[in-house]
């Protein structure tokens, strides 16, 4: 009979541990989830935390709340998501402007290629350089023409400091010998407003903040400064496609994923990412990118962390070359 016992309670004990297990992924979410955006809204990485947000909090019947909080180039965002809770309840919007980050500022409280937790990458959102329609350049060599022929009086305008925008056009200037000044916006819709305007003439941004204007004819697209051409600007050539032989192998492309807390428990992190893969791979999600001017660009955890730590490398070779530093 004691056997019997014994075993009796070391079952339970099993069957409660089983049980156990995975309920914190069974019960997660039991309250609004937040998604942490580093820029402002109007750009593809706000376009992005939207669209997933809209998505889980349906799947989850939870509420899914975007928070934009801006600075320091994306950093304080980033660190408030490395200082809260590991538990799944607040979310960032990882974007390859955090790898700049972590390649032009030396002393960041967080390590970004190991100390967060990399749920996925999602989409892309190719760059474009495009001009107010007063300047008179129709393609990038005409562009780059007008700027060498008056050094230093043609700035460019970014969605941000130490951005991919910035970072792209900084070593499209340093490999023509260019003379033009940056001036960083905290984000890329008040740096294509300012553009609008007329208050610059060129700006570097994710498509998603220009396609409606550049379809409205209010600014010309000029060139996508990204590897490949975009369905969302089909007649817009690639910068390596400008005839440019510095050019040739020109590329910068920008990407959107979800990370979380360093330390979130390994049942949360599953539930995490197969949700986002599930979501990512909706029609209708689809659809939404196509409207946003967003393309699909679906990379498991591991794939994302090993990208990271690749094109970290990438990025502090070409920012010693192009003496590229955070202003």
């Amino acid at each position: 009979m004691q056997h019997l016992k014994s075993l009796a309670t070391a079952l339970c004990l099993l069957l409660g541990a089983a049980s156990w297990q995975p309920a914190g992924a069974q019960d997660y979410p039991a309250r609004p989830v937040r998604i942490i955006v580093t820029f402002t809204v109007g750009g593809a990485a706000d376009a992005t935390a939207r669209i997933f947000a809209d998505k889980l909090a349906a799947l989850w019947g939870q509420g899914v709340v975007v928070e934009n909080r801006p600075g320091a180039g994306g950093s304080i965002g980033a660190e408030a998501v490395f200082r809260a809770p590991a538990d799944g309840y607040t979310l960032l919007l990882a974007t390859n402007t955090h790898i700049i980050n972590h390649v032009l500022i030396p002393k960041l409280a967080f390590d970004y290629t190991r100390d967060f937790t990399p749920l996925g990458l999602v989409t892309s959102a190719p760059m474009v350089l495009a001009v107010n329609p007063s300047m008179a350049a129709t393609n990038l060599r005409e562009l780059t023409n007008l700027i060498k022929a008056q050094p230093g009086k043609i700035p460019y305008a970014s969605c941000n400091v130490a951005s991919p925008h910035h970072f792209a056009m900084a070593i499209y200037v340093h490999a023509l010998k260019l003379e033009s000044t940056h001036i960083p916006y905290k984000g890329c819709t008040p740096a294509v407003t300012d553009t609008l305007a007329g208050q610059v003439g060129i700006v570097a941004a994710s498509i998603p903040a220009v396609i409606g204007f550049a379809k409205a004819g209010t600014l010309r697209p000029i060139a996508l400064l990204s590897s490949k051409r975009s369905a969302a600007l089909p007649g817009v050539p690639t910068a390596s496609e400008s005839g440019i032989p510095e050019l040739k192998t020109y590329a910068l492309d920008n990407y959107y994923g979800f990370m979380a807390p360093p330390g979130l428990p390994p049942a949360i992190q599953k539930k995490l990412e197969d949700d986002i893969r599930s979501v990512a791979g909706m029609a209708d999600t689809r659809t939404r990118y196509d409207a946003a001017g967003l393309e699909p660009l679906q990379l498991g955890a591991a794939d994302m962390i090993k990208l990271i730590r690749e094109d970290a490398q990438k990025y502090a070779a070409a920012a010693r070359q192009a003496n590229i530093r955070m202003e």
